[in-house]
């Protein structure tokens, strides 16, 4: 449906605007459902991925402190782009070097995730958007409510996911958001690119590289 394409806007490129294109979308509608306000602390898990990268840009552009969680060097990533902290969520006990947050963006579910809502204070606010652990975070709108914590669940319309998606290409077009291609691999290397993420290899976003037939 023609009604469905996105116009690039003048002053980003193509590949950008592809990595952005769900990404984006998604980041800028769960950061607009969980609002954070200047001078809260957020917590962004998985904040080396495609969604992540561009969380902890748009959190540190609210006036938040953003607090980074990534797994080994990865950590070095997010603070390349603002993090104001970082913290390696693979190792043993990491959650205890954090203090207390308002916000977790919760992109890796499992017990990462759990000890992520533990560091919640009372009117803090969760938002699930992955589960690179390969299982939901499970928590019971019962202890949610027990801490004084909202578990936020982002709906929204066709239209407002659109207009998501416009907002971050516009964003980027400014200069004010700015996605991470992480790795390019050509189409007939597919599979090698599903094996990368799928190991847990990456960073940020992966494109397949495409030529038009001569």
């Amino acid at each position: 449906d023609a009604k469905g394409l996105f116009e690039v806007p003048d002053g980003l490129a193509l590949d950008d605007a592809v990595a952005l294109l769900a990404d984006g979308r998604t980041a800028t509608m769960m950061l607009r459902a969980a609002q954070p306000r200047e001078g809260e602390r957020v917590l962004v898990e998985a904040a080396a991925g495609g969604v992540g990268t561009l969380l902890v840009q748009l959190a540190k552009a609210s006036g938040a402190t953003v607090v980074a969680a990534a797994g080994g060097e990865k950590t070095e990533v997010p603070m390349r782009l603002g993090a104001d902290e970082a913290v390696d969520y693979s190792r043993p006990g990491w959650a205890g070097k954090v203090e207390k947050v308002d916000v977790v963006f919760d992109g890796i579910g499992g017990d990462v995730a759990r000890e992520a809502f533990a560091l919640l204070r009372q009117g803090g606010r969760m938002v699930s958007f992955g589960l690179a652990s390969g299982e939901w975070a499970n928590i019971s709108e019962e202890d949610a409510q027990a801490r004084g914590v909202t578990l936020v669940g982002p709906k929204a319309t066709p239209e407002e996911l659109r207009e998501f998606t416009e907002s971050a290409l516009a964003a980027a077009a400014q200069g004010r958001l700015k996605p991470l291609v992480g790795q390019r691999f050509p189409l007939d290397d597919a599979a090698e690119a599903h094996a990368a993420i799928q190991s847990r290899r990456t960073v940020g976003k992966t494109l397949l590289e495409v030529s038009r037939p001569s």
